[in-house]
């Protein structure tokens, strides 16, 4: 098991195997919460709500498409919008 120190302003840096393993990069975000007196960090991904939404339409079914053509998307949307 890897040793990390913890330097002068409580950082730590992850040894390149853990974060291989872990499929970490720079610029990932890491939740880090305490768990029986250990530290332990989670890979996050932050996701704008909007996307977050359309996801959710997706899973429901709340989508139009596909299309084979921008023309069809097109009328498609229009005729939604008549609606």
């Amino acid at each position: 098991m890897p040793l990390v120190r913890v330097k002068n302003k409580y950082q730590v840096t992850l040894p390149v195997r853990l974060r291989e393993q872990a499929g970490v990069s720079v610029g990932d975000l890491l939740e880090a919460k305490v768990e029986k007196g250990r530290i332990i960090f989670m890979p996050k991904s932050i996701v704008d709500r909007r996307i977050a939404e359309s996801f959710e339409d997706f899973k429901r079914g709340r989508t139009l498409g596909p299309f084979s053509t921008a023309k069809e998307a097109m009328q498609a949307l229009h005729a939604k919008a008549r609606k």
